[in-house]
């Protein structure tokens, strides 16, 4: 986790649908889902001790644009290339030095619907970086390794990644999806992220970004008694804000880093009040020795029930879906305007997952606010406005619960430039149902 607080770009309101499907017949019974297996604790923390040893032998650390770095991303292709799957490796240049992301794919699966999970690869220049992020990234590994042993055929597509200067602003996951072409964005159906999930000192925290991916997670540790907390420490400081901030359902697991344990939480798991949960966040001692075994297996196992369950559903058809092409001005620094388009010919209310695509074409689109505005006049915010958000468009699609609503009638995208300078257009937005 990178050290600096970064305000995420933007807030996307329910962005679920992950575990949307059709509705069966009456008749039929469901599809089960298949078991995850154990990860074996020993496997990932043989992986902990590989990349302890890379650090080691390269200066102490795995850092961006320090040859620990790039050897880490070799001891994972090389794991992942004898699995079976099919790995890239991007390259970016960031303060100076060329870095690294590493995306492995499972062959199979609709590749219109994409499970990914991902961790962060690099460490600070300071140490070796086993709980963050290394404990993330071989858990990540160890469970992809078990999507191979096992020969899983899921309904979705999955995909893995490890990222690159995440400590230093979120660089290389980031550099992933604005490289992704808009269609290729659509087809993630969720991202799940885990970035220090070993802390010595640990608590048991779920992202609440997306209520499908929150609420698998929390049946996982629900399932063997173990209590969560909704997490907040690391809110947009994180890989899953790259992928939040273009309108990507996101998830994951968390364990704590310099914040404080409190007595009530002590209590609920174990651990020391009073004490961070990791002591050693960013520094020299975190090492092999700087990760508490139980924490680490928990949520290794918790990652693979979640890959697992989401990836072998059955997968969602497309919808029907109701356009507008045309163009609309938005006024620099103005009052908000509206594009329109009418649902007609339909029964019943809108779904859970109805599903908002826009391509809005503007110079700062960190000075957009966007919401949907249902017929009977109710809004859903989609897009806040944020200052730190200075890329260009917002290409993107939304899931919203709108299941409340009527759903035929005139449905309203609404955008309102608050700030100065920048201008731009709807080029088009779309509903699917």
């Amino acid at each position: 986790m990178k050290l600096y607080r970064h305000v995420a770009a933007t807030a996307v309101l329910a962005i679920a649908g992950l575990l949307a499907s059709a509705a069966p017949a009456a008749t039929a019974a469901p599809t089960p889902v298949l078991a995850a297996p154990d990860i074996p604790l020993a496997n990932v923390k043989a992986h902990l001790t590989q990349l302890q040893s890379i650090a080691t032998a390269n200066g102490g650390n795995r850092a961006h644009g320090r040859a620990g770095y790039k050897a880490s991303v070799d001891y994972v292709k090389a794991k992942l290339d004898a699995a079976g799957f099919t790995t890239s490796v991007q390259q970016f240049t960031t303060s100076g030095a060329t870095g690294y992301n590493l995306i492995a794919d499972w062959p199979g699966g609709d590749a219109n619907q994409t499970v990914m999970a991902g961790a962060h690869l690099d460490s600070v220049s300071s140490g070796a970086g086993i709980n963050d992020n290394g404990s993330g990234s071989a858990a990540v590994l160890e469970t992809a390794l078990a999507v191979s042993r096992a020969q899983l055929q899921p309904t979705k597509h999955l995909r893995f990644g490890w990222w690159g200067a995440e400590e230093l602003g979120l660089v290389g996951s980031k550099y992933y999806v604005n490289n992704l072409p808009a269609a290729e964005r659509s087809k993630i159906s969720g991202y799940l992220n885990f970035d220090m999930i070993g802390s010595p000192n640990p608590g048991y925290f779920v992202y609440d970004d997306d209520p499908a991916i929150e609420k698998t997670l929390k049946d996982y540790f629900a399932g063997i008694g173990v209590a969560t907390e909704i997490e907040t420490e690391g809110d947009g400081r994180s890989d899953h804000a790259s992928f939040k901030n273009v309108g990507i359902a996101v998830g994951g697991l968390f364990t704590g880093a310099s914040r404080t344990k409190s007595s009530a939480q002590a209590q609920k798991w174990g651990g020391t009040a009073g004490q961070a949960f990791d002591r050693c966040y960013h520094s020299s001692c975190d090492n092999t020795s700087n990760i508490n075994d139980t924490a680490l297996d928990r949520n290794s196992d918790a990652i693979a029930h979640a890959i697992w369950t989401l990836s072998t559903e059955p997968t969602t058809p497309p919808g029907d879906f109701y356009e507008n092409t045309a163009d609309v001005a938005i006024p620099d620094n103005g009052t908000a305007v509206t594009s329109s388009v009418s649902v007609t010919g339909r029964t019943g209310n809108a779904p859970a997952t109805l599903k908002a695509s826009v391509d809005i074409k503007h110079t700062w689109r960190g000075d957009l606010v966007l919401d949907l505005v249902a017929p009977d006049g109710t809004t859903y915010r989609l897009k806040n406005s944020s200052g730190n958000d200075s890329a260009d468009n917002v290409i993107a699609t939304y899931t919203v619960d709108a299941s409340s609503e009527a759903a035929n009638g005139a449905w309203k995208l609404r955008v309102q430039d608050v700030a100065a300078q920048d201008t731009g257009y709807i080029d088009s937005w779309k509903l699917t149902f």
